[in-house]
Formats: structure tokens, C-alpha cells, sequence
């Protein structure tokens, strides 16, 4: 996703976005400096004003906020609750960074064909390109097709592995988280 730009998500989420720490395809460590702007989020905040059409995706972009700053408790209590493709896309990234790569691979099936799958092969593919070869990451997209469980498969192996492994995995996850708060955000309050 080239031109991402987190102000357009309004001050508050663009603060979290900016600040974020390293992406991390482990669980990382709670960070504590946030914590206090991710409690004080509510849709008003969030949304900047504009009317929220779907709270469930609106809740989706919780998830990913409280994510992104490696509260994985927290995102996972506001994921599970959500009972749409993009809460068990959420609910199965988290599972994966946990790291519990069975049950995210439950959470994936109950995503199915998400509609950013498309995109996010895509971003796979420019980022593979820049890598040096990696037959890691490779299979991940086949056939211009987005693959969660070998991308689960993926970031298990990195997690383990080379420094390039993981920080191409890294990239892709950073790339895959972008693009499902965006989708959920333009959900979120889509007329």
C-alpha cells in the first residue's frame, strides 16, 4: 500500500499510527506510552466526528490500534467479540503473534476471501521483490492469490530464523495490517 498516510484517519489514530513501535511478528512487549491515548479512544475520537455507520468495523480498528502498540489482551478481548470476517481477521493475527499458530489458522478459515486479499498479495509481491530470494515468504502469494495459513506458516518459521526472514515477514505484516485498518476505517463509516 504505497501512500499511506495515517493523518487521514484523523489525529488521534494518526498519534498511535506514528508512534507505533517495530512491527512485531511475536508478541512483543505491551507499549505502556500509549496506553493511557489507546483507553481514551472511543468512535469520537477515532472518527473525528464523522458518523459511524458500522460500529463492528469501527471496533475492528480498536483491535488493530490496541495491536499495534503489542496490547495483544486487550485486542483480543474487542476481536473476539466481533463477529464478522474482518473481527476474525483481527482475532487471528493476534493469535499468530501470540504466538499460537493453530488457533490463528482457525480464525483464518473463518475469514475466508477477505476483500483486502487482493491488495495484500500485492504488497507481498513488492516486498518479496526487494527482498533478497526468499522462498520463506514466497509462498504466501500464488497465482496473485493472498495465502493467510502459509503466511501463518511463514512467520513461524522467520520467528525462528534469519534476521532477513523475519524482517521481510515484519514488512509484509506492517503492509497487512495498513491495508485491513483501512478497509475497516472506510467501512466503519462507509454511507
Amino acid at each position: 500500500m504505497t501512500g499511506f498516510d495515517p493523518r487521514r484517519y484523523g489525529d488521534a489514530c494518526a498519534d498511535l499510527i506514528e508512534t507505533r513501535p517495530a512491527m512485531q511478528l511475536g508478541p512483543g512487549r505491551p507499549n505502556e506510552s500509549a496506553r493511557s491515548k489507546l483507553e481514551a479512544l472511543d468512535f469520537a475520537a477515532i472518527f473525528g466526528g464523522v458518523t459511524v455507520r458500522d460500529r463492528r468495523m469501527a471496533n475492528c480498528c480498536l483491535a488493530g490500534l490496541w495491536l499495534l502498540h503489542d496490547f495483544l489482551d486487550t485486542s483480543h478481548t474487542i476481536s473476539q467479540s466481533i463477529e464478522t470476517t474482518s473481527g476474525s481477521f483481527w482475532h487471528g493475527i493476534m493469535h499468530r503473534r501470540e504466538p499460537d499458530y493453530g488457533n490463528a489458522k482457525y480464525w483464518f478459515r473463518r475469514v475466508g476471501k477477505h476483500p483486502i486479499f487482493a491488495d495484500l498479495a500485492k504488497a507481498a509481491e513488492q516486498e518479496m521483490a526487494q527482498a533478497k530470494p526468499n522462498t520463506l515468504a514466497a509462498a504466501v502469494v500464488e497465482a496473485g492469490d493472498w495465502d493467510s495459513f502459509a503466511f501463518v506458516d511463514a512467520c513461524q518459521t522467520a520467528s525462528r530464523g534469519s534476521a532477513e526472514q523475519r524482517e521481510l515477514c515484519e514488512r509484509i505484516a506492517w503492509a497487512e495490517w495498513r491495508l485491513l485498518f483501512d478497509y475497516c476505517y472506510q467501512q466503519a463509516i462507509a454511507s
